[in-house]
Parts: structure tokens; C-alpha cells; sequence
């Protein structure tokens, strides 16, 4: 789990308006020998001082400091969908159009053929967001600051069979 720590701007209608707080990794190896040092979980909500807002609960309140964990791999799934798609269907829509329009048209028909890539790629990536498996697959939780108990369930495994 990848966690950064917020502070909640306001609450209004179940929505928080968070600010990262604090210095923001990934890891938290980043200043270790062997971390990497470039990945920066405030780089995923824009700008580091850049406020963003989450769904809450009751129990959260402004000016309460939360900690916000983001599942292992969301991230790269989200940008692999996002790039990875566009990019695949560019090409394949390009290599497409060059085939049909082949040989004298085939260029015409390669960049018809790669802009509807893109277009196909862009309704993918506006209609996926509202899907509710893959939501749930990216979903961001939020804690308070000194509530562990999540984080600690986790990571316990059921003892093994004797």
C-alpha cells in the first residue's frame, strides 16, 4: 500500500477537500540507499500543494490529518489504460487503415486508421471510470492519522494448519 498524509480543507455533502501534507513518497525508501527517490504519491493528485477531493464518512472533520492508502499497482494499472490503450489502438488502427487503403491510399487510410484509434481509446477511458469493478480496483481509502488497525489487519495472516 502505497500512503501519504492529508489534511481535510472543509467536508461538505460527503466529499473532503484534502491538501497533501508533509513531505509525500511512495515507498517510504525514497531517502534510503536503494530507494528510488522519484516516486512521489502528491505527483498522482497534480500539483503537491494542489488541493483534491475524496468521498468520507462522518467520522472525519476539517481540519482533522488523515492518512490516504492507494492499493499497490493502481497507479500503473490506471496509467497502463490511460497510455497503454491509447497508444496499442493508435497503432493497431494505423497498421489497419494501412492495410485496407494499401497500396495506393494507405497512408490516408493509416492516419484515419490511427485517429479512430485514438477516438475508440478516448470513449474507453471516459465510459471505464463509471464501471464499478474498476473503481473499486483504484479506490483511494482514507483513515485518521493514528488508526493503524486497518493498515495492521491487512498485513496478519491466519496461522497455518499444524
Amino acid at each position: 500500500m502505497m500512503e501519504a498524509r492529508a489534511r481535510i480543507l472543509r467536508v461538505e455533502n460527503g466529499q473532503a477537500w484534502l491538501v497533501p501534507t508533509g513531505k509525500q513518497g511512495g515507498c517510504g525508501r525514497c531517502d534510503e540507499p536503494g530507494g528510488c527517490g522519484s516516486v512521489q504519491i502528491g505527483q498522482i493528485f497534480g500539483m503537491t500543494q494542489g488541493e483534491f477531493v475524496l468521498p468520507v464518512d462522518e467520522r472525519f472533520a476539517a481540519g482533522d490529518t488523515v492518512v490516504i492508502s492507494i492499493p499497490d499497482g493502481a497507479p500503473l494499472r490506471a496509467a497502463l489504460v490511460s497510455y497503454g490503450l491509447a497508444t496499442f489502438l493508435l497503432v493497431t488502427g494505423a497498421a489497419l487503415g494501412s492495410m485496407v487503403g494499401a497500396p495506393t491510399h494507405g497512408d490516408a487510410f493509416a492516419l484515419g486508421g490511427g485517429v479512430a484509434g485514438l477516438a475508440l481509446a478516448w470513449g474507453i477511458n471516459r465510459v471505464l471510470p463509471r464501471s464499478r469493478a474498476w473503481r473499486q480496483r483504484l479506490h483511494m481509502e482514507l483513515a485518521p492519522e493514528g488508526d493503524c488497525s486497518r493498515r495492521v489487519q491487512g498485513l496478519q495472516r491466519s496461522p497455518r494448519p499444524a
